[in-house]
């Protein structure tokens, strides 16, 4: 059996009686006094704000159609997922609206860094996600704009600080140990994914947690998501991979150090729908469902291992447990949207921590995506993309 790592374990009688992540503890952690000071987001364009507005009721992760408004109107439910070849296989990421992909939590610039996803919740909910980690910094501001409750198992202290700074956009004490109380049923132990490693038991790939039952331990957005995360198409003919978009037959990221271990989406006709694979062969769900999305977008942004501090500036300095930082407040960088076997790319922005991506084509026009699940990839900012016709 593979060797544990002190980030991965749940140890002893933490499945049962007293659980917390192995590791996250600390006596230096930098204290959390008041948000990061933001500033508003990027001007529309004139042709932006002068273009029809699409009045159709949508959901607002997804994009698909609305029938009756009030269906939305409930909590969205993130969870954090660990992505990891021995966490395999998975389970509940088809029925996410939107899935990320994120550092794990080891530094790129040594080479072992692996991803972590986070599945979002809203136009309908797994029955059960497996398994379940915790929360990382860049959490906050991709989840913030949307209202989420974040099922998780907890944070290094710090961390935490940081995401009780921002509990006006999101909820993310609900921990595992924490909805005990709060919201008895909201998360589980699979006894067949419990394991024993020299005399000692391990609940890491255990965890699970039930979205539906966690949407109700809080009375916050349950209204729903106030604004599209993504900029939706009206129709087919204005999706933008439809007016110029170029072949787009895979796709590949990379996350490791010299462009290697990629996350792989490749385009099948058949099933109308990229087809996901991690480095070491097809991503494959517990039960034997294939993973598969309608949209693969890329946004690359600057990666670091640091702390964020209370005036929001990043410390690099040693002395503190880092964790990884994907810089996208206030920030900008480029992306890669593919759809239906075809591709486009431009720039992105990104203002407050809550507020949503702007995407910008290379031609000056604004991205239109079509409806559907998305797999949102963050690499870092000079990750050499491949995309093979």
């Amino acid at each position: 059996m593979e060797a544990v790592s002190r980030r991965t374990a749940f140890v002893g009688a933490v499945g049962v009686a007293g659980a917390t992540l192995a590791g996250c503890s600390a006596t230096n952690a930098p204290a959390q006094t008041k948000a990061p000071a933001t500033s508003g987001a990027p001007a529309a364009s004139q042709s932006a704000a002068t273009a029809p507005v699409d009045t159709t009721p949508r959901w607002p992760l997804t994009g698909r159609v609305l029938k009756n408004a009030d269906d939305a109107k409930h909590i969205a439910v993130a969870v954090k997922v660990p992505d990891n070849k021995g966490e395999h296989p998975q389970m509940g990421l088809d029925k996410a609206d939107i899935v990320y992909v994120q550092m794990d939590g080891y530094p790129d610039v040594v080479g072992k860094t692996s991803t972590r996803l986070v599945p979002i919740f809203h136009s309908q909910f797994a029955d059960t996600v497996n398994p379940v980690r915790s929360i990382r910094p860049v959490d906050i501001p991709m989840l913030s704009p949307i209202g989420a409750i974040i099922g998780n198992t907890g944070a290094f202290p710090w961390v935490l600080g940081y995401a009780k700074e921002f509990t006006r956009y999101i909820v993310p004490m609900m921990s595992y140990m924490n909805a005990k109380k709060g919201a008895p049923g909201a998360y589980g132990i699979l006894a067949s994914r419990v394991r024993t490693l020299n005399g000692i038991t391990y609940y890491d790939r255990a965890v699970s947690c039930h979205p539906k039952v966690l949407a109700k331990a809080t009375k916050k957005f349950q209204d729903g998501p106030k604004q599209m995360y993504f900029p939706w198409a009206a129709s087919d003919e204005e999706v933008s991979t439809n007016v110029s978009g170029k072949a787009a037959a895979v796709v590949s990221v990379p996350w490791k150090k010299g462009n290697s271990y990629n996350m792989t989406y490749t385009w099948s006709a058949k099933a109308k729908k990229y087809l996901r694979s991690m480095p070491w062969g097809p991503h494959v769900l517990a039960g034997g469902t294939r993973v598969s999305c309608d949209n693969v977008l890329v946004i690359r942004a600057k990666q670091i291992f640091g702390v964020i501090y209370a005036d929001g500036h990043i410390s690099t300095e040693s002395g503190h447990h880092f964790e990884p930082i994907h810089e996208i407040i206030n920030n900008k960088g480029t992306f890669y949207y593919a759809h239906a076997g075809k591709y486009v790319t431009g720039n992105w922005t990104k203002g407050a921590v809550n507020e949503v991506f702007q995407f910008t084509l290379a031609d000056g026009s604004p991205l239109k995506m079509a409806p559907g699940q998305t797999y949102v990839e963050l690499p870092n900012q000079n990750a050499k993309v491949q995309i093979k016709e």
